[in-house]
């Protein structure tokens, strides 16, 4: 029997190693030692990482790579952003959007980034932005799971044709209903949105990812009424709090008393390492504030969290390279999140939470799963985050899509090796 794709030699996240993976289908139909089969395309991993495919949960696909138009975030700050991008959206184009989507893309399966959630602005009445990225959803479907958020970047009351501009996306076969609660005039009607977006999302049976109190103010508490609003419509599973960065300034007593509405609601929660760290704290001198949500803090109560990459060379955010270990390596840091244990949940953060947060079907690295994969120059999940491992291979349904060579420097030094290789420093635990 001949299959698509053998992967021999594999070390998997959870610890299993010397394994092949054997492709057929676009599925994976073995995982075992000393698979004698032959195939269309063997990989040697030499014991290196294979993953299921980095995943990110919080985009924004529309603004992407679009930094410096119509000019630059000058203060760094969230409302700064916001206001350019409320300038650059009139200039917009159904082709710019497109092509700067589809370049982003390209960059992305390039760093095994194979499925993403992408936020899409639904204030401009012409829905350009949205029609613009259902285009792009079609045409890479063949290699990345595209989920669209019908996003009210200026408000779902503040803006005056939000309401009806979501419902239309949602019309167009937008996926997801999202919010912004805390850019809301009063914090009235930013709980009030909070519920007439979850009734929006219950009636017509989509999940919810709202940004949710991105903001230094430990009085913005809508993830409160998000949670309440969740299990009162029996919605548990299906609603994301993104970004949550109130949380960080919050007192120790109210978030007692918080994470178990969260867990009970069983709301994902997407931080976004990179972004929160910039944007938030810019009113502080010093000590300055973090603002990444407390992720440490979530895990003892069953919160499923994920890492998002959020912005990538936009009015938010100049820098981004759509490599999610990047990201897992700025959340581990942050956090504090530096145990073995923890360092290991970072990469979980990167791929199989996002994954459930997404609700995507066959991931992983089962029998029976899609035949989606990446294989990375590290040892383990931690020497992969520690490296920001290079991505020799990457799977998409059992046939490689984008390949890189091993990184290995070439050294000219007296009496020492001709070669380098990063990934040789792991330590022997």
């Amino acid at each position: 029997m001949s299959l698509d794709l053998i992967i021999r030699n594999a070390a998997l996240p959870d610890g299993r190693a010397g394994v092949d993976i054997a492709c057929e289908g676009g599925r994976i139909t073995a995982i075992e030692k000393g698979i004698t089969a032959e195939a269309a395309r063997v990989i040697d991993a030499g014991g290196r990482l294979v993953s299921p495919p980095f995943i990110d949960c919080h985009f924004h696909m529309d603004a992407t790579l679009s930094l410096g138009l119509p000019r630059l975030n000058k203060s760094g700050t969230l409302l700064e952003g916001i206001g350019l991008w409320g300038e650059l959206k009139p200039l917009l184009t159904h082709e710019a959007v497109a092509e700067r989507a589809l370049r982003y893309c390209d960059l992305a399966v390039a760093q095994g980034l194979l499925a993403i959630r992408t936020h899409v602005d639904v204030c401009d009445d012409r829905l350009l932005a949205v029609e613009a990225l259902l285009d792009v959803r079609e045409r890479i479907a063949p290699y990345i799971d595209l989920q669209l958020v019908a996003f009210p970047q200026d408000g779902y009351y503040r803006s005056p044709n939000a309401a009806k501009n979501l419902d239309r996306a949602l019309d167009l076969g937008v996926d997801v209903v999202g919010g912004i609660p805390h850019f809301e005039r009063t914090m009235a009607d930013g709980a009030a949105s909070v519920a007439a977006l979850c009734e929006i999302a219950e009636k017509r049976g989509l999940m919810v990812d709202m940004h949710c109190d991105e903001s230094d103010d430990p009085l913005s508490r809508h993830i409160e009424t998000l949670a309440a609003e969740t299990t009162r419509l029996g919605l548990q599973g299906r609603v994301a709090g993104s970004h949550l960065t109130s949380m960080h300034s919050m007192d120790n007593y109210y978030v007692s008393k918080l994470l178990p509405l969260i867990a009970e609601a069983d709301i994902q929660v997407i931080a976004n390492p990179l972004i929160n760290i910039v944007l938030q704290g810019r009113h502080d001198t010093y000590p300055k504030r973090r603002g990444q949500t407390r992720i440490p803090e979530m895990r003892p109560h069953g919160i499923n969290a994920s890492f998002g990459q959020d912005c990538c060379m936009d009015p938010w955010y100049s820098l981004g390279s759509a490599d999610m270990l990047e990201v897992a390596h700025m959340g581990l840091h942050v956090g504090q999140m530096t145990s073995r244990e923890a360092m290991r949940f970072c990469f979980d953060a990167v791929t199989v939470n996002p994954a459930k947060a997404m609700g995507l079907d066959g991931y992983g690295l089962d029998v029976g799963c899609n035949a989606d994969m990446v294989v990375l120059q590290a040892a383990d999940p931690i020497e992969a985050i520690r490296l920001k491992a290079r991505r020799l291979a990457v799977v998409r349904r059992g046939k490689v899509i984008a390949e890189t060579p091993p990184q290995i420097a070439t050294l000219s030094l007296d009496g020492r090796p001709p070669t380098v290789d990063p990934a040789a420093y792991a330590p022997p635990v």
